[in-house]
């Protein structure tokens, strides 16, 4: 390897090294994909991977994954080697936690961390993280009052001791999950991509002739930071504040944010935040860096790479019990609920530095219950019915509204942002539980009007199959609070859930989905961006076409009119438009 760190061949060669670092963790990832059990990690790629130097900074993640797992797992490996230390590791171990103050928020994320060796000395760390379909207790709703009823904890411990498995802990998780084969499975998964992780390490560097991490290490840290750093000093100094109201589980809350831009990073403060709630919809500390961080950065500095070093400069607090930082025991099973608010948050603060270069609102958190049937998991059963007697089941499905209309752009439909998981196939839902989807279908009208139109939410209609009853564990947002638009962009339609029957239903908790009935989820739309009288006509004109925006709301909101065959009627559009802009 050439020592001479300054000389353009050098650079050259670290770059090189560095791009092949990125991969390894790709293919981590996608060992991952391919040998997990759960549909939320093969099918939605609910997960995270990354490989970490001796000191537990990550060096590089996957693209593969959301940003609430990799940024919180970015400051779990410490967590790990304070615990256990690198130099008492052996080969084939591997250690296992879902402490949710530790690493992703909530119990329903399990973390494996593994040792690599290069001639038999520990050079670095691969870590990964996947949500597991079920993890025992109430299950992943927000009906929790303490973390102790939302399921099984782990502490940091040994999953493996120089290959052997610890049985006595996989005996314990299977005896007090729902769905035993399915997280068993993805727990050797865990191990499973980080074991590739290594062996793709070690072949890198055998190729390129280093025996140890701390030379390319530092030049990633360094390297990012200071790119990192460039992007932040181009923006004006000062602190910005921006609020977000939600609709809360049993009362609104309130995010609210001072940013402050300062020559060494950017500090985001969460005081005044509403306090913690008595139910599972609170948020750790680290889930808030996470998300927050993922936030700043898209709009800052999107073209470096994620690791310790471009994360460093980014600072949060908030503080201790407001609903962004609590501690144990409070509930936080649905964490992510409150979590996903959070780039909006910061957005809305960014809007005053990067004028015209801020996405509006999206609906932002997903809409993704847990769904229970079968035996003793559903609330109502029919007398003389055989539901009861019908094998338990435990699946949870993620569906997205619509993302913010950008600068330049509309917004994109059904699209999981901030999360950035995948939604699973309606197909690998129905094939693994007795749910029936009786249509998903694009909620038309429910972007936000603008210039550029918000993304559009869903519609979707789902129920046990035979017209059996099962139960759904609602994490439901944006019900009294749409996404706001931007620049004079229009609000994205609210969501709302309604039972088929006419029977009442709530946005949050433990709901039940009575025999031969079916709930009704229509998710919220995205905000929209600009003037939308400024939308050229025959965009409107192609939305109506597409079956996106209704006449009514063409007209309406855009000020444009059809013929009947469905093209614009020119001068009926000019006099609407001059008789709305002059209102």
């Amino acid at each position: 390897m050439i020592d001479k760190a300054n000389s353009a061949l050098a650079q050259i060669h670290m770059q090189i090294m560095w791009s092949r670092l990125i991969a390894v963790v790709e293919e981590q990832a996608q060992t991952l994909v391919r040998t997990a059990f759960s549909t939320s990690v093969r099918e939605a790629g609910d997960l995270s991977a990354g490989v970490f130097d001796a000191e537990g900074r990550m060096l590089a993640q996957a693209v593969t994954g959301t940003p609430g797992h990799v940024n919180s797992m970015a400051m779990a490996v410490k967590h790990f080697l304070a615990a256990y230390p690198l130099k008492t590791m052996k080969e084939g171990d591997h250690y296992v936690t879902n402490d949710p103050w530790l690493t992703c928020g909530h119990l329903h994320d399990l973390t494996v961390v593994s040792p690599t060796f290069v001639a038999g000395k520990p050079v670095g760390l691969f870590a990964s993280t996947v949500h597991v379909v079920d993890i025992c207790g109430l299950g992943m709703g927000p009906d929790g009052r303490q973390v102790f009823e939302e399921g099984l904890a782990i502490p940091i411990m040994p999953l493996s001791r120089e290959g052997r498995m610890n049985e006595d802990l996989l005996r314990i998780v299977r005896a007090n999950v729902r769905e035993p084969l399915q997280v068993e499975g993805d727990i050797y998964a865990l191990a499973a991509c980080n074991e590739e992780g290594g062996r793709r390490l070690v072949e890198m560097m055998e190729e390129f002739e280093i025996t140890h991490l701390e030379t390319l290490g530092n030049h990633i840290i360094e390297a990012s930071r200071e790119a990192t750093l460039a992007e932040i000093r181009k923006l004006p100094r000062g602190t910005y504040r921006n609020s977000v109201r939600m609709d809360g589980y049993d009362k609104p809350l309130v995010l609210k944010a001072a940013m402050t831009i300062h020559e060494n990073g950017i500090h985001t403060d969460y005081t005044g935040t509403s306090p913690a709630s008595p139910y599972g919809i609170n948020v750790v500390l680290n889930y808030t860096t996470a998300y927050t961080a993922f936030g700043i950065k898209c709009l800052v500095a999107p073209e470096v790479p994620n690791n310790a070093g471009s994360l460093e400069p980014l600072t949060v607090s908030a503080p201790e019990g407001c609903i962004l930082n609590v501690k144990r025991p409070w509930a936080v099973a649905a964490r992510h609920t409150v979590g996903h608010m959070l780039p909006d948050t910061v957005f809305g603060c960014l809007h005053q530095v990067l004028p015209g270069g801020v996405p509006a609102e999206g609906a932002s958190s997903l809409w993704n219950p847990q769904i229970y049937g079968g035996g003793s998991m559903v609330d109502e059963v029919e007398e003389g019915s055989d539901a009861g007697a019908l094998e338990e089941f435990s699946t949870v499905i993620f569906h997205c509204g619509g993302a913010g209309a950008r600068p330049g752009k509309d917004g994109l439909n059904v699209t999981a942002f901030p999360s950035g998981v995948r939604t699973i196939p309606v197909e690998a839902t129905e094939s693994i539980a007795p749910i029936l989807f009786r249509r998903r279908e694009f909620r038309a009208d429910s972007g936000g009007a603008g210039r550029y139109r918000g993304g559009l939410g869903q519609v979707i209609e789902l129920a046990g199959a035979g017209g059996a009853p099962i139960s759904l564990l609602c994490n439901f947002e944006r019900i009294n609070n749409p996404a706001r638009g931007r620049e004079g962009g229009g609000e994205g339609r609210p969501g709302r859930v309604t039972l088929l029957s006419g029977r009442p239903i709530r946005a949050k908790g433990r709901q039940t989905v009575p025999p031969r009935d079916a709930v009704r989820l229509e998710l919220p739309g995205g905000g929209g961006f600009g003037d939308p009288l400024l939308r050229p006509a025959e965009q409107v004109a192609e939305d109506v076409l597409d079956g996106l925006v209704s006449r009514e709301t063409a007209e309406r909101e855009y000020g444009v009119v059809l013929r009947a065959d469905g093209a614009v009627d020119a001068a009926a559009t000019a006099k609407r438009r001059a008789r709305a802009a002059a209102e």
